[in-house]
């Protein structure tokens, strides 16, 4: 088993679906993150930034679920970071309201000591110059470093950008970032330019779609269960990352084989994390209940045909 260290944030989000509407609730690509993660009973620590106006039990859960919060830096006289969103009938598309970065305008991150060596390191979406920092933190090489990013940091931060992509193993982006950074419309040509940049695992996002996994020459594709009801995708990509993470974290094999098997446990757990709001599925979620969605999953994907 291997340490699994997470950065990202730690926020607020108010969100609106067809569903309902919500207020302040927990958030951030690093919950997310870390929830997933979770479910394979690793050992975990995130790394990021509150402000004053963060409550202790959302610290609390995050405990509970054996994951390190020393590396979350509290600026009791700041706020923490606030995104507010709403999402179209279609549940794909949304309109941000409100972004408010307060205490993460000025985050310097500091990776625990006792973290500083772990195998894989999971840098979720943010300046890629933090997420630059935090790889230069590190005193031993991590078995694998997966990055998270996104069409601003492409549009605004582009060169800072393409010197983080050019440290990592792993770079899970959606096709329509892997279409911008490359200006390619094929996936599979895509992948190949960013194979190029430097990971040597290219994992593309396609949301209700699944999921693509491309190494050299190999491609793997992953189908996004089909669900009944969506009430809130925010947070559905992160929950992937994290389950990615946490399986090469739990079972330290970074062999193409095993990305697969973390792929399809990544669109498991980000199967369960739209069907409530925020991170509350997330929150409750046992192992049997993912156990039981994972042999859908199986039944879903495997066939045997006859060959003629």
């Amino acid at each position: 088993m291997s340490k699994l260290l997470i950065v990202g944030t730690v926020a607020f989000d108010a969100i609106e679906t067809p569903f309902g509407i919500t207020d302040r609730i927990l958030g951030g690509a690093a919950t997310f993150i870390g929830l997933a993660a979770s479910q394979f009973n690793i050992d975990s620590s995130i790394v990021s930034v509150i402000g004053g106006d963060f409550p202790k039990e959302y610290l609390d859960l995050l405990s509970n679920k054996n994951i390190d919060v020393s590396g979350i830096e509290m600026i009791k006289e700041g706020k923490t970071f606030f995104w507010k969103g709403k999402y179209h009938n279609d549940m794909n598309s949304r309109d941000t309201i409100v972004t408010e970065l307060n205490v993460l305008a000025n985050f310097n991150p500091i990776v625990p000591e006792s973290y500083r060596d772990a195998e894989i390191v999971m840098l979720g979406n943010l300046h890629p110059q933090i997420q630059l920092s935090v790889i230069e933190q590190m005193v031993v090489k991590p078995k694998m470093v997966i990055l998270d990013t996104m069409n601003f940091w492409m549009n605004n931060t582009l060169e800072d950008l393409y010197r983080v992509i050019k440290k990592v193993d792993v770079i899970a982006i959606n096709d329509e970032e892997a279409r911008q950074l490359t200006r390619e419309y094929s996936l599979v040509v895509a992948a190949r330019k960013i194979h190029e940049m430097g990971p040597k695992y290219v994992v593309i996002k396609k949301g209700e779609h699944g999921a693509l996994l491309f190494n050299n020459d190999n491609v793997f594709y992953a189908p996004a269960l089909p669900l009944e009801e969506v009430f809130d995708p925010t947070g559905a990509g992160d929950t992937f990352a994290g389950g990615f993470a946490g399986y090469i974290a739990k079972t330290g094999d970074t062999s193409f084989e095993n990305m697969k098997n973390a792929v399809i446990y990544g669109s498991t757990l980000a199967s369960f994390c739209v069907e409530k709001f925020g991170t509350e599925r997330m929150e409750k979620l046992s192992n049997q209940e993912v156990h039981k969605r994972l042999q859908q999953f199986k039944a879903l994907t495997q066939f045997e045909i006859q060959l003629t």
